[in-house]
């Protein structure tokens, strides 16, 4: 619960930081716990995400992953996850959001392995397609964007937390990176291009990200990546299709399964 606090107060903070000079000063007393304050959703919550408005900072929505038991991102997560990411732009109110997950010890164990394992090339392509898009809108969205990191973040979850603006993540003995080696699956060339620019040019984008400022220097810095995956989308649905569809992959994928069920037992 302290881990969860602590992060509450540390993305209020950043996600403030980014929205306006006004909100840099340091809080004295009560400092607005933003993960534990009472729920006032700005709409009916869907099935696998719930949007809180923040009852100090209404102007920050806290997005609460809850697909259970793990976050697994399949295809109507990542679906509803874009759908609520669209409402929050388009809705003027809005100006900051705190990604996180409803369930402690997790943030999200990244993509649903279930949705790339025996499926048809159709689904698979579809299904890629979704998170392509979730992707695009996430890391290219003018609302300042903080990843309020709870707990394990392997995989789509070390993608999400990379495309936000911002990154806390909790003490403890949590896991985040880019894990897909382990599955015998190559990291996508964006996601590791991702990875490079934020670790590698991290400080001179947050040294320019105030106000209004703040969201030219984001598209600038952001607009070619968002388009070098927009221009080459279906060459990467087809790429990521005929990959894990192979029945090399498609094995390692099958006996990754059946030790995770192992471990169950």
């Amino acid at each position: 619960m302290e881990a969860l606090r602590k992060i509450g107060q540390t993305g209020g903070c950043l996600v403030s930081r980014a929205l306006s000079a006004s909100l840099h000063r340091r809080q004295t007393g009560a400092v607005p716990l933003l993960l534990l304050q009472q729920k006032r959703y700005y709409a009916d919550p869907g099935s696998y995400v719930q949007v809180v408005r923040d009852t100090v900072y209404e102007d920050i929505a806290v997005v609460k992953m809850n697909r259970k038991p793990v976050n697994g991102l399949n295809k109507d997560f990542l679906t509803e996850l874009n759908i609520t990411l669209e409402k929050l732009e388009n809705n003027a109110s809005y100006r900051g959001v705190i990604l996180t997950s409803a369930n402690p010890g997790v943030f999200s164990a990244g993509l649903d392995i279930t949705e790339m394992y025996q499926k048809s090339p159709e689904y698979t392509s579809a299904f890629w397609r979704s998170l392509q898009d979730f992707w695009m809108r996430l890391y290219s969205t003018n609302l300042a964007t903080v990843a309020a990191i709870n707990g394990h973040s392997p995989a789509g979850g070390c993608l999400m937390a990379l495309s936000c603006d911002y990154r806390v993540m909790a003490q403890g003995k949590f896991t985040i990176g880019l894990n897909e080696v382990q599955l015998g699956i190559v990291a996508p060339f964006w996601f590791q291009e991702l990875m490079i620019r934020t670790c590698g040019e991290r400080e001179t984008e947050k040294a320019l990200q105030l106000d209004h400022a703040r969201v030219l220097s984001k598209q600038m810095g952001r607009h070619q990546l968002r388009e070098k995956l927009h221009s080459k989308q279906e060459e990467d649905i087809a790429f990521f299709t005929n990959f894990i569809t192979k029945d090399a992959i498609q094995k390692s994928i099958g006996r990754y399964l059946e030790g995770l069920k192992n471990r169950k037992k």
